[in-house]
């Protein structure tokens, strides 16, 4: 080993689902939204010219951000925009996230959230999940350094009421409260009134799941304008001009198009449905999932088993080698059609296993 290389920050990076060059595939491992985004995207592409290239962004991403604030009545001032939620929430755990007390989250959450802290040297604790993979807010009700959680969770799909959430809130006036509703648009209730109410909670939402916008990379963050001018602090400290023009102007425009975006989700959410029931009469167990994913485990058969009979069938869903899930599967809800071949090829390889 070199001698620089005992002052190298050593990490284990977040692994992101498989991207396949192969267009035959039928990925449902990502959580990408199968339909396109709202054609005002297209339309904004065309008068685009090349030569504004040249140029610097708004480092401000006004356009953007006016475009959040009207769609959720709120100020501008309490609009945060990043390069993706996960941008959002990394500049979030540089602000807020601090202390020499630990930052609490669940036990089986977004794998990204201990992978920061170790970047960050965050000190932090999984809290378990309870039955039927729910949070118990008075699991977090103690000293604490932040707290950050997704509703709807992922992996699992399971969706908490706004009182679980406005509990934790309400306990932790001394430290940032995250909560992460990325799938919150197929069939939640966020919890974005309650930023009136309490200075310390900030939600963090994307493009890339009810919006299909996960090649615009975009996210953004909802708060108490304190919170956000932190925010904006850190992140002008590191890099001013984090969002490209395409990516500003396409983002205010499917923004705005809301209709788009609800009709996008009640094609998923009927999708979602249906698969419950087939999979159910399958053999296959899951939570009562309200995002655009199921998290589900066959009562026979292994979960690495089917995931690997699936990717010979060129269906790709997402299965992790860890404790607690690595007999779960985590399958994106796609198109109709993409949902009943998956079924198809369910059926052949459990009527074929047992």
């Amino acid at each position: 080993m070199s001698d620089w290389e005992n002052i190298v920050r050593l990490t284990t990076p977040y692994t992101p689902g498989e991207q396949p060059r192969d267009k035959d595939i039928i990925k449902l491992n990502t959580n990408e939204n199968p339909f396109p985004p709202s054609p005002a995207c297209a339309d904004v592409l065309r008068t685009i010219s090349a030569a504004d290239m040249r140029l610097y962004p708004d480092p401000h991403a006004t356009e953007l951000v006016r475009a959040i604030a009207e769609t959720y009545s709120v100020k501008e001032s309490q609009v945060f925009v990043g390069v993706g939620s996960d941008d959002v929430i990394a500049t979030a755990y540089l602000t807020f996230f601090n202390s020499e007390r630990p930052v609490l989250f669940p036990d089986i959450t977004y794998s990204f959230y201990d992978v920061w802290a170790d970047v960050y040297g965050v000190p932090f604790e999984k809290i378990p999940l309870k039955e039927g993979f729910h949070i118990d807010p008075e699991d977090y009700v103690r000293p604490n350094g932040g707290i950050i959680f997704p509703n709807p969770n992922a992996p699992t799909g399971v969706l908490e009421p706004v009182e679980t959430i406005e509990r934790i809130v309400s306990a932790n006036p001394g430290s940032v409260v995250i909560v992460d509703e990325a799938y919150i648009d197929f069939g939640g209730i966020s919890c974005l009134p309650l930023i009136g109410k309490y200075d310390n909670l900030l939600i963090v939402q994307t493009f890339s799941k009810s919006r299909s916008g996960a090649g615009l990379r975009i996210g953004y963050a909802l708060g108490n304008e304190k919170l956000i001018r932190y925010l904006n602090e850190v992140r002008f400290s590191i890099n001013s001009y984090t969002m490209s023009r395409f990516t500003i102007e396409c983002g205010a425009a499917v923004m705005r198009d809301t209709d788009h975006m609800k009709n996008t989700c009640s094609k998923i959410i009927r999708a979602r449905e249906h698969a419950k029931n087939a999979l159910s009469r399958l053999g296959f167990e899951f939570p009562d999932s309200k995002a655009n994913f199921l998290f589900v485990t066959h009562k026979s058969i292994p979960a690495k088993t089917i995931f690997e009979e699936l990717k010979k069938r060129k269906i790709l869903v997402r299965w992790w080698d860890k404790p607690q899930i690595n007999n779960y599967l985590r399958i994106t809800v796609g198109t109709s059609s993409q949902m009943q071949k998956l079924t198809d090829a369910l059926t052949e390889i459990i009527s074929g296993s047992i």
